[in-house]
């Protein structure tokens, strides 16, 4: 067994020992993410950030999240068919996903967002970071992902995040001085 599985087993060992632990887990891995993106939503709108900065903040993370989730991640995953771990391994299974396992799209989502919050706001962005990461061992814990398939979609969110953010920097500085 790779440490990969052993670690999706450990992690996955924590899955039905108690009704109120799992109900937090199935939360953290499917209802945390609406609640991520309307707050996100909310520290935008209410923040102090000029109209103009908060577009661009509001157009990187836009275009960032959808990016690496509906972009890089289906392209990975067209090439790549992992199956969900609950599908070949007899572990505790609290949710379960039609689409192939790596990468996580959930974790390519959710770090691109928390990186593109982190560029702008670093105290904001460790917040989302902390949020991404516990929604994605969740995600292990309930059985519907690998920890390799969380690296995988994290890093892909960051790598978009970044470039994302040059390329729209590039442009929001070129408007600037036309």
């Amino acid at each position: 067994m790779g440490l990969d599985t052993q670690v999706l087993v450990i992690l996955n060992s924590v899955a039905g020992q108690s009704p109120f632990l799992d109900g937090m887990i199935v939360f953290f891995a499917s209802y945390l993410a609406y609640l991520l993106v309307a707050l996100f939503l909310a520290l935008l709108f209410f923040s102090q950030y000029p109209k103009r900065e908060k577009m661009e903040i509001f157009l990187v993370t836009a275009i960032s999240t959808l990016v690496a989730r509906f972009g890089v991640t289906e392209l990975i995953r067209f090439v790549s068919h992992r199956p969900r771990p609950y599908l070949v391994l007899p572990i505790h299974t609290l949710l379960t996903d039609a689409a192939w396992s790596l990468p996580s799209g959930h974790a390519a989502f959710f770090f691109a967002l928390a990186t593109a919050v982190y560029l702008y706001h670093k105290k904001w962005g460790v917040f989302f970071f902390i949020a991404a990461a516990l929604m994605t061992v969740s995600r292990v814990i309930a059985g519907i992902h690998y920890p390799s398939d969380i690296i995988a979609g994290a890093a892909v969110g960051v790598a978009v995040a970044y470039a994302t953010f040059y390329i729209v920097r590039k442009i929001f500085v070129a408007g600037q001085s036309v």
